[in-house]
């Protein structure tokens, strides 16, 4: 029941973000019917169906700290939250792909879970190091929306304030991990399968940071670590001057994952064939997860023929049994004694056999497959150590736009373009959930003008507040804006779309970006109270908070539904009432009052006209002009061939 009146066909919505226990479950049933009983989870039944591979040792290998399995929990938690829009803030609203949203980065994680599963090819963040300075989110695990607005002086709190972390606390490493593992495990969630993720930090939580990131995203997939000169000149710190700090680099999944090469101004090609120049390297996989046992269909023999070379010294070769020629595997590993595979299997091989791949000797005189590389460009290095890479060089560019020092050490745009260039595609989604400054959007800008991209950043920024004397809130001050690090985010990408517009007045690439604040959801629960007061009765009659736009509610149901932010929508009138459109007709949203069954036929008729493969219908539950419209308005949109039809 809502406000004494049944939902429509019983199907209200549920403002909470998607559960991921009961997605978890629901895989897993699918996976182990045989391991349910009575709709619970038998252990002892899935245990037996694992077999060999369940870990009963008591001894093993395990990385915890106190309060991990209540982080574990609260990645877990659906958030009751949702995302109001601010098109005052934005820039294109109608037409950007681009967002940027203020908020706890947790919170927004969560309600992201069903919009961009699996649709985000490269995040990058730069979280709080854990230097005893910088602050710990203080999440709270009962009400997380509650907690954000307290934190962020939205509402009267008690005392849970952003603060620093230093290591008198007791709970040093122990408070920053707890911080990070929530985050970190929604955020795996919206990679692709193919997707990589930069996690920069420094000597404070390097190690552990290695040992959750190996748990979430898995050791096989761990990739490397970047050493990067962030700091030329060294910074004295008594025993030691430091000149370098870190950047994690993994992938969703090792098998699936793709990078591309950076531009190499210097390469040199040995060889040139009909084709062109080129250069050689081995044909073997040099992972050694990938294996005979790992990886049978890349273990085979190529044959080839020691008495026939071509111009370069190659020799031919072929993927089937010859008689007289060599027999060539790919090489057993000298470090470890593993046998190694190819990284082409069979049917590709035999396509590019004496086109691509070529026989080679070694110079130890044995026989190698190798394949031609004609890449201009190279594999990033683990070692960053050019100067355009430092933090002074990104606090120039800062100061570039802003003409001060507003934001102390920004990462450099120059390092997260290496970033976003060798992870993404030209039409990829770029995530940085600790947007700080924004430089990630920056870099977005200015890669997509580079070679003509369309890829698409999400930075989500807490508004924490800037220190009361820094040169950060002197410049809010100045500019009548709150005094919080997200106004300079967004203060910073629309001076960066300002420069590039200068700068190149004929490029017409998306500069633009939504802005979306978290807050409580803009539909009321229905609670029970014996206290309640006549108005109060009446207050409640709508679903809907005072003060909430239908534009607020629009984009909470597009949550709800998992459809993307920046999605188009248009707008029908029907018989005086406004329809919103998402997705020509997949998707359509009435939130007027006092509905009447001409609205109902119009919604019928545009789905006719429209024809879109599914149509679902979405109305406020108070909204109809009585009981009788909405009874029959469930028959006429069913008529129509729309099943689904909701109310909130």
């Amino acid at each position: 029941m809502n406000n004494g009146i049944p939902q429509i066909d019983g199907n209200s919505m549920d403002s909470k973000s998607m559960d991921i226990v009961a997605d978890n479950i629901s895989k897993l049933k699918e996976l182990f019917p045989e391991a349910f009983t009575e709709g619970k989870v038998d252990f002892d039944a899935l245990k037996e169906v694992l077999g060999d591979y369940i870990d009963g040792r008591e001894d093993r290998y395990s990385f915890t700290w106190n309060g991990k399995s209540k982080a574990r929990r609260l990645a877990q938690t659906p958030s009751t939250g949702t995302l109001r829009p601010c098109k005052e803030e934005s820039v294109d609203w109608d037409t950007t792909q681009n967002l940027f949203i203020e908020g706890d980065n947790l919170e927004v994680l969560k309600l992201f879970q069903k919009s961009y599963h699996k649709k985000v090819k490269m995040i990058y963040i730069d979280p709080p190091y854990n230097t005893g300075k910088d602050f710990i989110y203080k999440d709270n695990f009962k009400d997380n929306i509650r907690n954000y607005k307290e934190i962020t002086g939205q509402v009267d709190g008690e005392g849970r304030n952003l603060s620093n972390n230093p290591e008198t606390s007791g709970r040093y490493h122990t408070d920053w991990l707890n911080m990070m593992y929530p985050r970190l495990k929604l955020a795996r969630n919206l990679l692709r399968d193919d997707g990589l993720i930069f996690i920069s930090i420094d000597d404070n939580e390097v190690a552990n940071l290695k040992s959750m990131s190996d748990e979430i995203f898995g050791e096989e997939n761990f990739i490397g670590i970047f050493i990067i000169n962030s700091s030329p000149s060294a910074i004295d710190y008594g025993h030691l001057a430091k000149t370098h700090d870190y950047a994690l680099f993994y992938a969703k999944n090792i098998s699936e994952a793709t990078t591309i090469h950076l531009e190499d101004e210097e390469k040199i090609f040995k060889y040139k064939d009909e084709i062109g120049d080129f250069n050689i390297y081995p044909l073997y996989n040099g992972n050694v997860a990938f294996n005979p046992k790992t990886r049978p269909n890349l273990f085979y023999p190529f044959y080839l023929n020691s008495k026939k070379q071509d111009q370069n010294g190659f020799y031919e070769i072929s993927v089937d049994k010859v008689d007289g020629w060599e027999e060539v595997y790919p090489v057993i590993s000298q470090k470890d004694g593993i046998q190694r595979v190819w990284r082409w299997g069979k049917p590709k091989a035999r396509e590019d056999v004496n086109k691509e791949i070529v026989g080679y000797k070694a110079e130890n005189g044995e026989f190698r497959i190798v394949q031609k590389t004609r890449l201009t460009g190279k594999l990033i290095r683990s070692l960053q150590l050019d100067t355009s890479i430092s933090s002074r060089r990104g606090t120039a560019e800062i100061q570039e736009l802003f003409e001060r020092k507003v934001f102390s050490f920004p990462k450099p745009v120059e390092l997260i373009k290496r970033f976003i260039q060798v992870a993404t595609e030209h039409d990829s989604i770029v995530l940085d959930f600790f947007a700080g400054s924004a430089p990630s959007a920056q870099a977005v800008y200015q890669l997509n003008l580079k070679d003509a991209g369309q890829r698409k950043f999400i930075l989500v920024q807490l508004p924490e507040n800037c220190e009361g004397e820094s040169e950060a809130a002197a410049f809010l001050k100045k500019q009548g804006a709150p005094l919080t690090i997200a106004e300079i985010s967004k203060e910073r990408i629309r001076r960066a779309v300002a420069k590039i517009k200068e700068e190149n007045p004929s490029y017409d690439g998306d500069l633009g970006f939504k802005v979306f604040k978290l807050d409580s959801t803009n539909i009321k629960p229905w609670e029970l109270d014996f206290d309640l007061t006549e108005q109060d009765l009446e207050d409640q009659i709508s679903n809907i908070k005072q003060g909430r736009k239908e534009e607020d509610v629009l984009y909470e149901v597009l949550l709800k539904y998992g459809l993307d932010l920046t999605l188009p929508i248009t707008e029908h009138t029907v018989s005086g009432y406004k329809i919103f459109d998402i997705g020509m007709g997949a998707l359509m949203i009435c939130l007027s009052d006092n509905i009447t069954l001409e609205v109902i036929e119009g919604i019928a008729k545009l789905k006719d006209e429209l024809n879109p493969e599914i149509m679902r219908v979405v109305f406020k539950d108070a909204g109809f002009a009585d009981d009788v419209v909405k009874t029959n308005a469930v028959q006429i949109l069913k008529q129509a061939g729309i099943e689904d039809v909701r109310s909130l």
